[in-house]
Parts: structure tokens; sequence; C-alpha cells
């Protein structure tokens, strides 16, 4: 078991490089097999999830070929088994991609349920909803979804709730369905928009897509192409308030500043001066932290997955914050192990109330999930003494070099695999 060992107190000073985004690769890489012909896509994280899903399309005939940590190519003619039952995929929320992908390109899919993080139930009702509205039959059997048509045709469709997922999913099957497909109160975030280029760039037709309503025009087939995954507004926000809880100075670089503006705004908010570059964002914390109000929304909303991030910061800040979770309906567990550390919050139904105080104290905590087990490691990072945050994994399927890229801004973390490792990063830093 690996865990972080983190001592606390030194501000994070310099500059770290953001990867591609893993919320759009997941997507596009499910949608790299649509076609017969090669497709190359570059600016690959190097996490758990990607490197599951990979190993998932190896296993149902996909060719992959991996260039570099960041690059491979994918030949998706050689699909054979479109029942995909692999274990890695329970573990995965994005395992339910290839349900779009697999039924836009051979009418017929089925896949595991959808793992992942405990953070609140995934329903796939709009999922489902939106591959019956272009013509197939669905059901739930032996814990999967399968999917069947004998041919798909284009709809109007309207999501009851703003979903991601299904917005992508049903953009897929759509984009090989016979006629026009209208998607309303489509999801609007960035890797919506990444996903419907990546298809575009191989001939689909896509229109509106990020914006409420998006058009897709079938087409008969698509064919190669060459793409760049964008960056990951969610790894960038995670360094952006671990330069806040730190009071540092840090240029965020390889970035989109217009994905990140409601996670700017709460910087603002709090008293951080924001620099915006064409591809960078410095976040500079040299006053005391002010409390904020916070709900988690759809983009262009605060998102949900900056959420446990955001409250770490408004923990140390002078006076009373509120955040408010409209999203998922567990993505509180962090709060208990934050208590440990010192943390004064109360959480009633989805909203947590923060309680400023003057700093955490290092403790022994666990990742409950991904992004609040980064969340663990910045308020590790601000606080006094030693921390060690266990059940990494977590947090390894969506960071690259988490510990890598953090050491090279000033923070004193390792990894350790053993209590004997532990004990000798304590005798280190004394």
């Amino acid at each position: 078991m690996e865990q972080y060992v983190i001592k606390g107190g030194n501000p994070l000073v310099g500059e770290v490089e953001i990867g591609g985004a893993k919320n759009a690769a997941l997507a596009i890489l499910a949608a790299a097999i649509m076609t017969d012909e090669t497709v190359t896509i570059d600016n690959l994280p190097d996490v758990r999830d990607i490197n599951a899903l990979l190993q998932a399309m190896g296993d149902i005939g996909a060719k992959i070929d991996r260039i570099d940590a960041h690059t491979v190519k994918i030949n998706g003619a050689f699909v054979k088994d479109v029942p995909v039952d692999y274990e890695s995929m329970k573990k995965i929320r994005a395992s339910y991609y290839l349900l779009g992908s697999l039924l836009g390109k051979y009418k017929r899919a089925e896949v595991t349920l959808p793992g992942g993080c405990n953070i609140g139930s995934r329903p796939m009702d709009l999922h489902i909803k939106g591959f019956r509205a272009l013509g197939a039959n669905v059901e739930i059997r032996n814990g999967a979804v399968a999917a069947e048509a004998e041919k798909l045709v284009g709809s109007h469709i309207y999501l009851d709730k703003v979903s991601v997922g299904a917005t992508i999913n049903i953009m897929m099957a759509a984009s090989l369905a016979e006629g026009k497909t209208t998607i309303e109160n489509a999801a609007k975030e960035p890797h919506v928009v990444d996903v419907a280029n990546f298809l575009n760039s191989m001939g689909a037709n896509i229109r509106g897509a990020g914006t409420d309503v998006i058009r897709i025009a079938g087409v008969e087939k698509l064919h190669k192409t060459e793409y760049s995954i964008i960056p990951d507004q969610i790894e960038a926000g995670t360094f952006m308030f671990a330069a806040a809880a730190t009071k540092g100075d840090v240029t965020v670089k390889n970035v989109i500043p217009k994905h990140l503006e409601a996670t700017t705004a709460k910087l603002l908010e709090v008293g951080c001066e924001v620099e915006e570059f064409d591809d960078a964002v410095r976040v500079v914390a040299s006053k005391p932290l002010r409390h904020t109000q916070v709900t988690t929304l759809p983009y262009p909303g605060f998102p949900t997955d900056m959420q446990p991030q955001m409250s770490v910061v408004l923990g140390i800040a002078q006076g009373t914050s509120t955040v408010t979770e409209s999203i998922f309906e567990n993505r509180f567990k962090y709060v208990d192990e934050l208590t440990r550390m010192g943390a004064d919050i109360k959480v009633e139904s989805n909203i947590a109330i923060i309680n400023g105080v003057e700093g955490y104290t290092g403790a022994r905590v666990s990742a409950p999930d991904l992004r609040a087990g980064a969340a663990l490691v910045i308020a590790g990072l601000s606080a006094e003494g030693i921390t060690v945050v266990d059940d990494i994994h977590y947090i390894q399927r969506g960071y690259e070099a988490f510990e890598q890229k953090l050491a090279s801004l000033g923070a004193q973390i390792e990894l350790a695999t053993s209590e004997k490792e532990i004990q000798k990063f304590q005798f280190k830093v004394g």
C-alpha cells in the first residue's frame, strides 16, 4: 500500500506544467474505435483510469500502440467482442463511453455498469433515454447495460438534467445514426466540446457543442485523425488552490484560462492575486485568506471536482464560509479526515459550514476518493508537522506524477510504501 508523506509549512513557489484532461481523454479514447482507420491521440495523461481503459479496449480487439506515455495510436478495425466484460471497467466511471461508441459503430453494445469513486449515484437513465430515442432496445442485465438496434435514427432528445456522460454518449452514437439529432439541455463542459471536436476531425458533423443545444447530422462512417487533448482544468485548479493554501506563488502552465474562470473568481474572492496569460495562470497568496460562499454547478459554474480543494482553502480562511454541493450527494466524505487535521466543518444535508481556523496540523488521513485525496494532500502541504495520506491509489487515478510536480514547487512530499519509509522521512525532515 502506497502513501504520501508530507512535511507541511513550505509555500509552493515556481512553475508547473499541466497535462491532458483525463475526463476528455477517456471519452476520446472510447470514440477512437468508431473508425476502422488508425487514430493518433496525444497529450494523453498517464494515469490509472486511462491505462485501465486502454487495456480494456485492447481486450475487445482494438489495436493499441502506445508510442510514449502521452501518445497512443488506436485501430478499431479488429474489435470483435462487443460485450465488454473486464474487471477494470468496474473501477472506472468512463466505462460507459464504450456504450455510445460501440452502439454507434456496430449497432450493439454491452458494457459493465460504471464504477469509480463513491461520491454519489451516477444513474444511467439519461443515457438509456437517449439511446432509446435513437431507436435502440436497451436493458440492464447481469450488472451490465445492453443496447441493440437494427439501425439508429436521428431524434430530438431533451435531457431532464444536465449530464456530461449522457451528452457525450448520445453524441457519439448519433454521429453514425441516420438523419439529424438534436440534444437539448446538453452539458457545456470543455471536455464535451473536446469530444465533439475530435469526432468532427474524424468526419462527424456536430454543431453547437459548448451550448445547451447540440445538433448532429449523422454520417455513414468516420475516418482516421490526429488529435491533441485539451489541458486538464481540474489538475490546473488543484495546483491553483494548493498555491492559495500554502501562501505560495505558482504559475500554472499549459492551460486554457477561459476554462478556469469559476476557479479564478473564487480565488480572487478569498484574497489571492491571479494573473492570466495566453496559456498560463499565476496565483499569488500573500494576504490573509477571506471567507466566501460556493455552490457547485454544471459548467460554466463552479466545478464539483474542485469542491474539496476549495473547502481546504476555506478551512484556513478568516470567518465562516459555506459550500453547497448540488451535483453529488456523497462529496463531503473527506470532512471527517480534514477534521482530524483541525478543521472546523459541519455538514448539514448538502451544505458544509466552514469556520476558518488558524491552520491545520499534521495527521494520518485516508483519501476517500480522487479529488478529496488531492484536497487532503493540499491540507498536508499547508499543515504544521507531518501528514500521511493513505489510499493514494484514488489520487493516482487522475493525477500524473503528482508528488514530483509538487516537489518541483518546493513541497516536502514523498511516496512511501511501508511504515519504515514513513519513519525514515520523518527522521530526515526532523
